[in-house]
């Protein structure tokens, strides 16, 4: 594979920062300042660009790339003649790229800039020994030279933050996404790392859901970040939302692997502009909140995060805390009966909310009649 074994350069412990509402001059902006051209070297490398589409969901709701992002890095790119450029990505479990690639603008992007798109849910995968464990990973990985993450800087209801390190979890085909989960996804998104390497990544932190992966709760910063290592950087992350490192445990088993540094007083951080302040963003909990109703082995994202989207909505009506029976939900619960569960998984429990996954909107109506009846 192209993108195994490469090393950090000295120069990888810088990150730079931008602020102001015209996201696309102030990526390219970025990019000159971090010299991307002179990283890349040869103009004929394929250049593979990878953002966040975890759902069709607009960038403005939290949870995905912004288009505008995207369109920076692809003029920057081919104002200095960089030619050979692919946009890849996989939505998660559930919802299909394709329809992210339109409902986002990607399909747009692509026919505006002749820049060709990749659905690695419809790709073909191999197996890969990513530093002793073996993962499988789409063949498009093999095909670059150089790869751009460009992953929106968010919350998570699992991980609880995901940025550059996770989002590399859009390369692999489905049934490994849903696999992860099952080896407790900390472990295999540490491993990853190893089978495929990110070479420079752009952090879309312009309005990222603080809790959920898939948006809906944007907290505006208007800000785009650029960095190399892609363990500082997420360690940086979780300095700004408030999180020890060891609260997200993939991160400093990255740095256990060899693939970047948690040091935070070796980071250089470089303002092109905004104010010299740090800029912490609010701690938010609500996931915990409503926790205690679930029991929970192996659930894939997008059905927890729905259900703690549903569960959110029951505790602000006061209806949570009448629930008497505790939920199902996740891989682990298949073949097990209870009186509640959520999702395909749990088919066999006395009431099942079916779906993979069921809609927040389904899970909320079902569980308040069960609530209430």
């Amino acid at each position: 594979m192209k993108n195994i074994g490469k090393k950090s350069g000295k120069d990888d412990r810088k990150i730079w920062k931008i602020y102001g509402t015209d996201y696309k001059e102030m990526t390219k902006k970025i990019l000159a300042a971090a010299d991307l051209a002179g990283r890349i070297g040869d103009r004929g490398k394929r250049i593979g660009i990878k953002p966040n589409l975890v759902v069709a969901s607009p960038a403005q709701f939290g949870g995905t790339t912004h288009p505008e992002v995207i369109a920076g890095i692809i003029e920057y790119l081919q104002e200095r003649d960089f030619r050979n450029l692919v946009i890849a990505e996989g939505s998660w479990v559930g919802d299909r790229t394709s329809e992210a690639f339109e409902y986002c603008g990607y399909n747009r992007l692509s026919r505006e800039y002749g820049v060709p798109l990749v659905d690695t849910q419809k790709q073909k995968w191999h197996e890969v020994d990513c530093a002793g464990m073996k993962l499988n990973i789409t063949n498009i990985v093999d095909e670059i030279d150089f790869l751009i993450n460009v992953p929106v800087m968010k919350g998570h209801c699992q991980t609880r933050v995901t940025c550059a390190l996770k989002n590399l979890k859009g390369l692999l085909p489905n049934k490994e996404k849903s696999r992860f989960h099952r080896m407790g996804l900390h472990k295999p998104i540490a491993h990853l790392q190893a089978g495929i390497h990110q070479d420079f990544i752009v952090i879309d932190h312009i309005c990222g859901d603080l809790d959920f992966e898939e948006g809906g709760n944007p907290v505006v910063r208007n800000c785009v970040m650029a960095a190399v290592d892609p363990v500082l950087v997420d360690s940086y992350v979780c300095h700004l939302m408030q999180y020890d490192i060891h609260e997200v445990p993939y991160i400093p088993m990255a740095e256990n692997l060899g693939v970047g540094t948690t040091d935070l007083s070796m980071a250089e951080i470089i303002r092109l502009n905004g104010a010299s302040e740090e800029d912490e963003l609010p701690r938010r909990d609500r996931i915990l909140e409503v926790s205690y109703a679930v029991e929970e082995v192996d659930s894939c994202s997008a059905c927890y995060g729905n259900l703690v989207h549903a569960l959110n909505l029951l505790r602000e009506e006061g209806l949570l805390d009448r629930l008497q029976d505790r939920i199902a939900i996740g891989q682990g619960m298949q073949g097990k009966t209870g009186p509640l569960g959520i999702g395909r998984c749990t088919k066999d429990f006395d009431y099942c909310i079916m779906g993979c996954p069921p809609e927040p909107e389904k899970i909320y109506e079902e569980l308040k009649k069960y609530i209430l009846r």
